[in-house]
């Protein structure tokens, strides 16, 4: 079954909504000046409404200092995503510091941009079109992938059947397609997770 990643969780509502979709990872902004960026204290109070829950907890990360993640977020979360330029040298020194596993996010324009993510030493690799761009791409560079992948960028209710048939991603990640007017919307939410599950 395609797995379900909800991201950009901003406050008490989002957390209770994912718990309650029981979708299997739920993402959070950890680096600032971001829309969705959420402060370290907000992020510790959210965190309490999963804590008797399955739901992977993912901290988003950009261009992030290894040490700022280590000692803030890392005992807190159980996967670091990476959405920014970190390179495989960024990525294996991170991995030697924490035992958790690492999300490395791409954003595909060309045949070479898969290349690359499936060379990650990251152990995912999120395909995007940009960061929160709410854009689809062209995913008929995905035909000759040959690793597991998160898919993510303009998915919503109305495409992913569509999308499913086509393609087999590990997981699907989604936050502006759940949105209306920039705060995440309980009925796309219930909708998504449910064409997603449909399909699987």
């Amino acid at each position: 079954m395609t797995k379900i990643k909800m991201c950009g969780m901003m406050n008490t509502s989002d957390v209770i909504a994912v718990k309650e979709l029981k979708v299997d990872y739920a993402g959070f902004i950890l680096s600032q000046g971001f829309k969705r960026s959420i402060s370290y204290n907000t992020f510790d109070v959210l965190l309490g409404y999963l804590a008797d829950t399955n739901i992977k907890k993912v901290g988003v990360f950009v261009n992030e200092s290894i040490d700022l993640i280590l000692n803030r977020y890392s005992d807190k979360i159980d996967i670091i995503q990476l959405h920014g330029s970190e390179d495989d040298k960024y990525i294996e020194k991170l991995k030697s510091a924490v035992n958790k596993p690492i999300i490395k996010a791409f954003k595909i324009k060309t045949e070479d941009d898969v290349k690359a993510a499936q060379r990650s030493k990251a152990d995912m690799i999120l395909l995007d079109s940009g960061v929160g761009s709410g854009k689809l791409f062209d995913h008929g560079l995905l035909d000759t992938i040959q690793r597991d992948y998160f898919l993510a960028g303009g998915l919503d209710a109305e495409n992913i059947g569509d999308i499913l048939n086509k393609l087999s991603p590990y997981a699907v990640d989604i936050s502006s397609g759940i949105e209306t007017n920039g705060k995440k919307d309980i009925i796309k939410m219930k909708a998504f997770a449910n064409a997603v599950r449909r399909k699987t």
